[in-house]
């Protein structure tokens, strides 16, 4: 089965169904195929090479299934592989499709947040040593200052369920004094991978209730939904049956058992054979 003209998301893993969650609420109505990469996840400690060998696979795969518009709903793929595919892919071969990623419009709007002008930024290796959210930063809110830290065991310790376990604490407290060592002034925090609002809840004990702690999935929806009203040549071939799709190249039964956490509801993916 296949759903014409879908919207395309996808991520290394499961983190991206925060993103997906947050876009068919605000965007119910418009079909859906939602891909991870599960059996090669997590991309945060591989090359920029190889996580952009694997995202143009993966685009092109969801490109082969009929979504002209695909999101990286992963910042470490928005950091390594989306401009490559931008200037390089589309161009030569896909010229009437997009991909968008998450970087971007988080850095539109993250400014706006923050009255110190200090911001820190929790992210996965990849995503932290690309310095994407510093440059783009500082193109929309050149007085802000950014700081990073990279949270290498975040990701493994979801998609493992060990995120909301006693033994989780230690590097939540780990990463996230870190990071305030570097610049007390920090009163907002971003959370610069998909898969971290599950963390939420330990995050929280070790900052003080004054800092904002700012997710990316209605971000980046909203940013889509306006990207949709000034594209409408997109918009208007879309797909608009309410239809999703599940694609994992993982195992489906541990996807689903993830994907009912972050969507609150029972779904059924599909294996992708590698």
């Amino acid at each position: 089965m296949n759903l014409e003209n879908s919207i395309g998301i996808f991520d290394s893993g499961f983190g991206g169904l925060t993103v997906f969650s947050s876009i068919t609420k605000i965007l119910p109505d418009y079909n859906y195929i939602y891909l991870g990469d599960n059996a090669r996840s997590p991309y945060g400690d591989h090359s920029f090479e190889t996580v952009y060998q694997y995202t143009l696979e993966c685009v092109e795969w969801l490109f082969s299934q009929g979504c002209p518009l695909v999101i990286l709903a992963c910042n470490t793929a928005s950091a390594k592989a989306l401009r490559n595919i931008q200037q390089l892919d589309l161009s030569k071969k896909y010229p009437h499709h997009r991909v968008l990623g998450v970087i971007r419009p988080t850095a539109e709007v993250i400014g706006t947040f923050t009255e110190t002008n200090t911001v820190g930024v929790l992210g996965t290796r990849g995503t932290v040593k690309s310095g994407s959210y510093i440059i783009e930063i500082n193109k929309f809110f050149p007085k802000v200052q950014v700081y990073q830290q990279s949270c290498p065991m975040w990701v493994p310790l979801i998609e493992n369920g060990e995120h909301d376990q006693e033994g989780a604490d230690y590097f939540v407290q780990k990463y996230v004094g870190e990071l305030m060592a570097q610049a007390a002034e920090i009163d907002t925090i971003l959370l610069a991978c998909t898969h971290y609002p599950l963390m939420v809840p330990k995050i929280k004990a070790y900052i003080s209730s004054e800092i904002k702690l700012i997710s990316q999935g209605d971000i980046v929806a909203n940013s889509l939904a306006d990207y949709l009203v000034r594209h409408p040549e997109i918009a208007n071939n879309l797909g608009r049956q309410g239809e999703q799709l599940f694609y994992t190249t993982g195992d489906t039964e541990t996807f689903d058992q993830h994907a009912s956490v972050f969507l609150g509801k029972e779904i059924q993916s599909r294996k992708l054979k590698r």
